[in-house]
């Protein structure tokens, strides 16, 4: 027979063997963290410019962010919020996503995409669905700014806010970013008719040297207009996953959209194990070049929200890319890693 005294003091020295041992995982956990930051740390000065980073295992909550808290550009990583308010509306009924759209001659914007350069009169009828697929798929401006229009940027802004996200801020259209990026005259550019645009653009030509285009991103990097932290980032991410953004089934349907992302393939999936399922939507405007999204880990070991965000950077696109793509690949190793030596939970 164990005397009282005997077994509280069993039980003690149970207790004291286990937490021990956590605090053992805790501070292995810790400096396995720490080695993750000082890897992407090593990572960031190939992009020869400013890179933020906010990585989040949802599961768990382990974190780390680089700059997370530094505003950085969205480029057309704005679309991403922007699916979020016209989901919100479409529940509150002030959209239909099945309406359809006539898209004319003056809804062709600059930039990337299909509807431009593909169209011809008399034009085309889409419904809001198809151009919000347009808009997260393959990035189409004019299709963005469709959408946009509908939605408004300043209500984007106060969805994010709304959702207790700061950092995240709508104040123009591709077509006037854009333009305001070149050194245009945006309010007198912005809404001319495809042809009339393009004739404008082609009296006024622009320098385009390294030089020109340095200073270009020097103005558009200290422009508080249309930016994000990486830290807004991962947390509307984290929003959308959890249901939380509008609600479950807005949720599951805007994650299948951001699956079926077509751009970016040398971002964030670049070095990642072939047939890895990310969820993600990319941006780009001179030496700004981006790519926020979820990875999903195999095993069961969970899913990682992550922005990575750049602004200024002077390397080439594919160095820059490659500084994403290694990012990325640390976190994935990292926390496949730590769910099969921690036991992570894979539960929503």
């Amino acid at each position: 027979m164990v005397s009282g005294r005997g077994f509280m003091l069993i039980v003690v020295l149970v207790l004291w063997v286990a937490s021990s041992r956590a605090v053992g995982i805790e501070q292995a956990s810790t400096g396995r963290l720490d080695r993750l930051r000082a890897a992407i740390e090593t990572a960031i000065p190939a992009a020869q410019g400013v890179v933020g980073v906010s990585i989040k295992h949802l599961e768990s909550g382990t974190a780390l962010a680089v700059n997370g808290d530094e505003p950085f550009p969205m480029a057309s990583t704005f679309k991403l919020p922007l699916l979020v308010e016209l989901h919100a509306q479409a529940r509150a009924g002030r959209q239909n996503w099945d309406e359809p759209i006539d898209v004319t001659s003056r809804d062709q914007h600059l930039g990337s995409g299909d509807l431009t350069p593909l169209y011809d009169p008399p034009g085309v009828t889409l419904s809001l669905r198809n151009l919000a697929n347009l808009m997260m798929m393959i990035s189409d401006n004019s299709a963005t700014d469709i959408c946009l229009a509908r939605a408004g940027a300043a209500n984007v802004t106060a969805r994010m806010r709304a959702l207790g996200i700061t950092g995240i801020r709508l104040d123009r259209s591709c077509q006037e970013l854009i333009l305001d990026y070149t050194g245009r005259d945006t309010a007198k550019l912005k809404d001319l008719a495809r042809d009339d645009l393009r004739e404008a653009l082609r009296r006024e030509p622009r320098a385009e040297t390294l030089e020109a285009r340095f200073a270009a991103d020097d103005r558009l990097a200290a422009d508080p207009r249309d930016t994000a932290t990486p830290n807004a980032m991962a947390a509307l991410l984290e929003r959308i996953w959890r249901g939380q953004a509008v609600d479950r089934a807005a949720s599951d349907a805007m994650l299948d959209l951001l699956k079926r992302c077509r751009t970016g393939e040398n971002r964030l999936k670049g070095l990642l194990p072939r047939g890895t399922e990310v969820a993600h939507k990319t941006g780009s405007i001179g030496g700004v070049i981006n790519d926020v999204g979820i990875i999903y880990l195999p095993d069961g070991a969970g899913h990682v929200a992550i922005a990575v965000m750049s602004k200024r950077t002077r390397a080439a696109t594919e160095d820059v890319e490659r500084t994403i793509a290694h990012i990325a690949r640390y976190a994935y190793d990292y926390y496949l890693f730590a769910a099969h030596t921690e036991g992570t939970s894979a539960k929503r």
